[in-house]
């Protein structure tokens, strides 16, 4: 079932959007539930759309994968000769502009290794039916834009399906002959059919409710395994505060009587926001301070959050189509961002974001899948839910905020659900929402849904001596990108600050600007280029540029070295100063890249950056840990004109020796004063304490005195939580310590029956930075915790050795790439979505070095002479293209 043979390759087009024929006001399902076949009952209420500008076209049905018994209209049998099929749909003539339409199906759950529309997962059966998963469970217009009230009638075995769960609320329940049970469910909100859902089996549960702002009471459950049942405590709190918050912050309250979660260890992707019936990867939902560590525990609680921020930007309101899926993802995404920025560190939760963006949808920009916010043509959806649709989506999000404030933003948001509540929308009805509320005109804002790659900002300064101005120049460029063509101008949040000779912040005034003097200025960018002029600064006053990351950007202006350096130290913008350190650390490994051996002097003054955040005690420790960062291998690779992995891996690790070697003092007297015997706290200090004691660690790791290796096996050996624990394993394992294999070893034997745990172990060895990890790749694969049909394996595994460890995927002989193409073949038949995120890791072997070019391209080609998935087709067909000059 995995393949969906009859789609074909042709793009679908955004201009080519046409209304839907029909309407379905009204659908009754009952499902007859059993693990490998079952029969699904619909009842449709179809009506032809008045404003459909298709008046006569027949009724249209999507389907994959189906058995069908039998099809009926206003209940009279529709014969094989009164309907036909066309790709995945079937096609229906004569039906009457308003009637019933009814199908009979057959569907097997445990054969569907897809994980997409109804499948068996452990003793469960659950739904993935977004984007187009719906169609595997019944005929429908599998579309966003058909909006459906739902009625569902579950039926099964209450020995193996006690838990019977679908939308809405729980309206009938009983018995059955034969030792079955059956429950109904009825959700009052229209929906489209991505956001049906079930969840059946032997599930246990804890339950909570919520008082919500108008009063109303909201029965909460979070469902799992039964041995799971003392991991969910963080998970339902972390569900209440994201209640409670989006009340406050923009006034948006729950509208059902249940709200439900459920974990699985089977989904291909992190949780899905069905409307009052969330699906969850287990790894999202399940969190003690044993098994998991603090990042754990925060991705637990910004994904539950997320999903629930669903409820109303993205169920309430919905996408029209699946063009316009920032509409709701890079919207949703911004709001967890905000609610994680509110309730924790602001400033370390935006430079987690920004390094996130830089990491992985800036690549993203410059690759073969290049692609808009709202892409305008795909062959294959589910290749769309990227790092630019989601993360880069947010960022022009939040543009918005900055550009119209906190106030401006509600305003907005207010009348967008105001207009739309309960309908299927556009980004375009976001922006004029935006817009019409404030009395601004955003029309140039929208070319940021069109443009297609990462804008550049070039800054400049001079000094009008004459005038006793500052001059700052700005100019925009797009990169060449056929979409980008004569789209003109972006409308560009800069935000700016300056610094004295003594790096203390100065309040500039801004000629001709509507404020006073103030530290940071928000400038408009909306010509291709411009200038500013500021009053009350020096010649020498330091810029500091596009503070708090204030545009999706590639920024270039010329500082020095030691005015980096400068920046790293003292920049009062938290941002700013990660980035003036991530920049010094780019340009003395770019350097070092290009020797043969050696880095050059100038790593001093990075070291000396290093030292001052080390030895500031009033410095917010987990902002500490953010600023004792380097640029990654990946990112480094990014802005090499020609990729060495080689070279890239042994000037970052030289650098690392360097910076270890010239700081071991400092970071062990950071470390031995944040170590503590004290218990395990979720305290936000306790949280920060231990963040950057560990990021000490790590650092020592690299050190040519393996002395620290002693240190990291007493933390592993005294831990009582995850976090430090999995912080010494990870510096013995990747820090090749001698005590490596005994701490893994432990760490099996302690962990094994746990399997989100056991994909730690997989990925810290997955992820060792040494070629030899090729020959262990095979091995992990055969260890009785790893199965290639279960997506979280499946990514410790093969996807940490092929996106987190490049200098072993691209080992020189090519042994990496061999393996990973194997194993993308062989699943692919079974999972093709899982496939087609491992096959983005050859999507840049044109920027390598012409050995493993051609290495990479050939295994792209022998993928490509074989049947693939449309998913797995899209993206090697993206890769093989021509590489624009």
């Amino acid at each position: 079932m995995a393949l969906r043979a009859d789609q074909n390759s042709k793009p679908t087009l955004r201009r080519d959007y046409h209304p839907p024929a029909w309407l379905i006001d009204q659908a009754e399902l009952t499902l007859k539930l059993d693990r490998d076949t079952t029969r699904v009952h619909a009842r449709l209420f179809v009506r032809r759309n008045p404003d459909s500008d298709a008046s006569r076209a027949p009724l249209a049905l999507a389907g994959v994968g189906l058995t069908t018994r039998a099809v009926r209209v206003n209940g009279n049998p529709v014969t094989h000769g009164q309907r036909r099929h066309e790709g995945e749909e079937m096609i229906i003539g004569s039906v009457p502009d308003q009637a019933e339409v009814e199908t009979e199906v057959e569907i097997a759950p445990s054969a569907n290794t897809a994980l997409e529309g109804l499948y068996a997962a452990g003793n469960m059966l659950l739904t993935q039916c977004e984007p187009e998963g719906f169609r595997k469970i019944t005929w429908f217009p599998d579309r966003p834009d058909v909006m459906t009230r739902f009625r569902v009638r579950l039926e099964g075995s209450r020995s193996e399906f006690p838990v019977l769960l679908s939308n809405g609320n729980c309206i009938e329940q009983g018995e059955l002959d034969g030792g079955e049970h059956y429950a109904v469910w009825e959700d009052p909100f229209p929906k489209p059919s991505y956001l049906f859902a079930i969840a059946a089996g032997r599930l246990a549960s804890i339950s909570d409710t919520f008082i919500t702002a108008s009063g109303r009471t909201v029965a909460l459950q979070i469902h799992s395994e039964p041995d799971s049942l003392d991991r969910l405590a963080h998970a339902m709190g972390s569900l209440k505060r994201a209640m409670r918050w989006d009340e406050e912050r923009f006034g948006l309250e729950y509208d059902l009587d249940v709200y439900h979660i459920v974990a699985t260890h089977d989904f291909n992707m992190g949780a899905m926001e069905n409307k009052s019936l969330n699906i969850f990867n287990a790894r999202y939902v399940l969190a003690d301070h044993e098994t998991a560590t603090d990042a754990d525990f925060e991705a637990v609680e910004a994904v539950i959050a997320h999903e629930y921020f669903h409820n109303w930007t993205g169920n309430r309101v919905t996408c029209r189509d699946w063009f316009q899926l920032t509409l709701k993802e890079g919207l949703t995404v911004f709001r967890d961002q905000e609610f994680t920025s509110d309730l924790h560190s602001r400033p370390v939760k935006r430079i987690q974001d920004v390094t996130d963006l830089i990491a992985r949808q800036m690549p993203e920009d410059a690759g073969p899948m290049a692609h808009p916010v709202r892409p305008e043509r795909y062959v294959e959806i589910n290749n769309f839910y990227t790092a630019t649709v989601y993360e880069k989506g947010a960022e022009v999000v939040r543009m918005y905020q900055t550009l119209l404030g906190h106030d401006g933003f509600r305003r907005g948001l207010d009348l967008y659900f105001q207009r739309h509540d309960g309908q299927a929308v556009t980004c375009d009805d976001f922006l004029a929402a935006m817009g019409d509320a404030n009395g601004r005109d955003l029309g140039r804002f929208e070319r940021w849904y069109r443009q297609v790659g990462t804008p550049t900002v070039r800054a400049a300064t001079r000094f009008d001596a004459d005038q006793g101005e500052l001059v700052l120049s700005l100019e925009q460029s797009l990169p060449e990108h056929p979409d980008n063509a004569d789209l003109g101008p972006l409308l560009i949040p800069v935000a700016v600050g300056f610094l004295d000779a003594d790096n203390r912040p100065l309040q500039p005034v801004l000629v001709g600007g509507d404020t006073g003097p103030s530290e940071t200025v928000l400038l408009v960018l909306d010509r291709e280029r411009e200038e500013y002029r500021f009053r009350g600064l020096q010649a020498d006053a330091l810029p500091s540029l596009l503070r708090d990351f204030s545009a999706p950007v590639h920024l270039e202006y010329d500082w020095s070295l030691e005015q980096l350096a400068r920046l790293a130290g003292f920049d009062p913008d938290a941002v700013n100063r990660w980035r003036a350190g991530r920049r010094l650390a780019e340009r003395i490994l770019h350097e070092g890249i290009k020797r043969p051996a050696g880095l050059p002097d100038t790593v001093a003054l990075l070291a000396s950056a290093w030292r001052a955040t080390l030895s500031d005690p009033a410095l917010d420790p987990a902002l500490a840990a953010e600023l004792l960062s380097l640029p990654s291998e990946a990112e480094l690779a990014e802005q090499c004109e020609q990729v060495d992995p080689e070279a890239i891996h042994r000037a970052r690790t030289d650098l690392a020796t360097y910076l270890a070697d010239h700081l071991t003092a400092e970071l062990n007297a950071v470390f031995q004063r944040l170590d503590s015997d004290r218990a395990w706290s979720a305290d936000a200090a306790e949280i920060a304490r231990r963040r950057l004691k560990n990021i000490a660690l790590h650092w020592l790791s690299a050190a040519s005195d393996r002395t620290w290796s002693v240190q990291a096996e007493a933390q592993y050996r005294r831990a009582d939580n995850m976090t430090d624990r999995f912080a010494a394993l990870r510096a013995l394992v990747h820090g090749n310590a001698d005590e490596a294999d005994a701490a893994l070893a432990d760490f099996a034997e302690r962990f094994a029956d746990d399997a989100l745990v056991m994909d730690k172990w997989f990925a810290v060895q997955a992820t060792r930075p040494d070629p030899a990890v090729a020959e262990v790749l095979p091995k992990l694969m055969e260890h009785p915790a790893f199965s290639l049909r279960n997506p979280n394996k499946v990514r410790a595994v093969v996807g940490g050795f092929a996106m987190a460890n490049p200098v072993a995927f691209h080992r020189a002989d090519g042994a990496g790439y061999r393996q990973v193409a194997d194993i993308i073949a062989q699943l692919d038949v079974i999972n093709p979505q899982v496939a087609a995120r491992l096959a983005a890791a050859f999507a840049r072997w044109q920027r390598y070095e012409p050995g493993r070019a051609e290495r990479m391209q050939g295994e792209l080609e022998r993928l490509a002479g074989g049947r693939l998935s449309p998913d797995v087709g899209e993206i090697v067909a993206a890769a093989l293209r021509p590489a624009k000059r």
